[in-house]
Formats: C-alpha cells, structure tokens, sequence
C-alpha cells in the first residue's frame, strides 16, 4: 500500500468515527430531550394541555387569548402580539418555581385572583400592558414555589374560570403563513435573529446580569427577558409591543430613546416581589414603517445591560 492509500484510509476512518460520534451525541441529546420531557408529563397532565420544553431544564405553556377581539389604533391584535397567557416551571432542589403572566378581561380578574391564592399561587403584579385598547385587558402577573403538580392544577383551575381557548394544531399553520414585512431588514435595524411566530416576528433578548429570585436563578424564558413583537399591518408596517426588562438606572434613558424614535410607552411597573437585581418593565406602542420601528428600538436595547 503506498503512503497516499494510507492516508486516504486513515482520513476514511476518521470521518467515519467522527460521523459515529455525531450520531452518538446526537441520540443522546434527543434522549435527553425526550426524558426532560416525559419528567414533566404529570405537570402537563395538571395544566390540561402540552409544554414546550426551554433551556435549563425549564417547561413553557402558551396559552394564546385568541378568544378576545382587541383592536387598538385600527389594528386587529392578534394574541401572539400582546395577547399572550404563559406560565413557565422550573425545578430548583425538592421542589419548583412556576412564573407566568395571564392575559385576562376586567370580570376574569377577581375570579382568577381568588382561585390562584386558594391554591398558594401568588400574585406579584397586576396592571395595563396597552393604553386605548377596545376591550380593555389587564395583565396578572403570578409566582409560586413548591409542588410543582400541585401548582399546575391550581393554575389549570383559575385559566378554566376564564374563556381562554384550549390547546389546538392552528399555530403551527398560521406560522408558515407569508410575514408581510422584510423581516431581514428589521433583523439587521435590530441587529438580532428573530422567530416568525402565528404571523408575528418575535425578539427574545437576555440581560446579561444573572437574575435571582430567593436565592433561584432565573433564566430568560422565566420572563425575565426583554420581549420585542412586530404585527405586520400593510404598507411596510407593523405595530410593535412588548416589554424591555431594565434597572432602575436604565429606565429614564430608555424611555427617552423609545419616545424620540415615535415609539409610545403605555406602562412602566414591576412584574415580581423578591428578585435581585430589581427589575423594572417598560411596555410600549407603535405602528409605523417596520424597519424604521426596529432602528428605533435597537437604541433603546443598546442603552440595556443586554446580551450581544
């Protein structure tokens, strides 16, 4: 054999065994998954609906109000804009943290308050989100630490005193549906990738401090990241909302930025009790020309303690 057949061989058998080891890790990743994903089936089984599992070990319901017909400034909101009821879990020890914010109608309140404390769910905030919109929404902010099963039937009970829609296969169809804005263009403004989600692009952006609450930390999608949405509207355009996660020190810089790009903010507030850092969330408005909105919101973000 001459030295070029051995070194063809012994290339063959490199890529061979690297190959091997992709397909290796790649099954055990997929097992893993499916694992994390069978250890919160009971929870799933509380909540009456799928999770969808997140980084760090963390299950996130959607819980979409796609019941409710809001429109603010002629725009028809659709749920993944600001209609959004979440709750997500995590495990932390012997027991688990649940975090979520439900999307309710001023009668839904003092019900859902009411079955959410007899089940030891706690409210940490309850406020607007929006300014102007027909009907008027509020938003419950809500925190709860222990059983984690306990804790999702106690959540299960207070959503099915509300109209909120059970769980259905037309999300992932609306995703697939043709965005209507230049999404790289924003993307580029932004200067992050986003998610086309049930016909809405979707910026999700870490801080970069790590977060605590008691003691836990919490990761991004424990809502403790800044959450950009773009609703195309025709022409170019798109209503945007969300919420930028900021400390105190950042909030009036912010808030200036946001207001000299055209961008209205609609609530400024709290959204838990005991985490560390303290965290402020600053809601805001727009509709206007999508990349012009994405320029403008990316001086607001540079003034943030973000992730790059």
């Amino acid at each position: 054999m001459t030295g070029f057949q051995k070194l063809i061989r012994s290339n063959t058998n490199r890529a061979c065994a690297i190959a091997v080891l992709l397909v290796f890790v790649a099954g055990c990743a997929a097992g893993l998954r499916a694992q994390a994903s069978s250890d919160w089936k009971a929870v799933e089984e509380a909540m009456g609906r799928p999770g969808q599992m997140q980084p760090g070990d963390v299950i996130r319901f959607g819980m979409p109000r796609k019941d409710l017909h809001v429109t603010l400034d002629g725009v028809s909101i659709k749920a993944g804009l600001a209609l959004g009821s979440w709750v997500a879990f995590m495990r932390g020890g012997q027991s688990a943290m649940a975090m979520g914010d439900l999307v309710l109608t001023e009668e839904e309140l003092e019900p859902v308050m009411r079955k959410l404390q007899e089940g030891g769910i706690e409210i940490t905030a309850i406020h607007n989100h929006l300014m102007g919109e027909t009907p008027h929404v509020m938003y419950m902010h809500i925190s709860g630490d222990g059983d984690a099963v306990k804790m999702a039937h106690a959540i299960h009970e207070a959503i099915a005193l509300t109209k909120t829609p059970g769980p259905d296969a037309a999300g992932a169809a609306a995703a697939q549906e043709p965005l209507g804005i230049d999404q790289k263009a924003i993307e580029g403004e932004l200067g992050r990738s986003g998610k086309v989600n049930g016909g809405i692009l979707q910026f999700g952006i870490p801080r970069a401090e790590t977060i605590t609450d008691e003691g836990m930390t919490i990761p991004p999608t424990m809502g403790v990241g800044t959450a950009i949405n773009f609703q195309p509207t025709g022409g170019g355009k798109a209503a945007i909302t969300g919420d930028f996660v900021l400390l105190g020190k950042e909030v009036n810089p912010v808030m200036k930025a946001l207001r000299d790009n055209g961008i209205e903010v609609t609530a400024l507030h709290s959204h838990m009790l005991m985490e560390e850092p303290r965290l402020f969330f600053m809601h805001f408005w727009a509709n206007d020309d999508a990349a012009k909105l994405g320029k403008g919101l990316r001086a607001a973000v540079d003034l943030t303690n973000s992730k790059k």
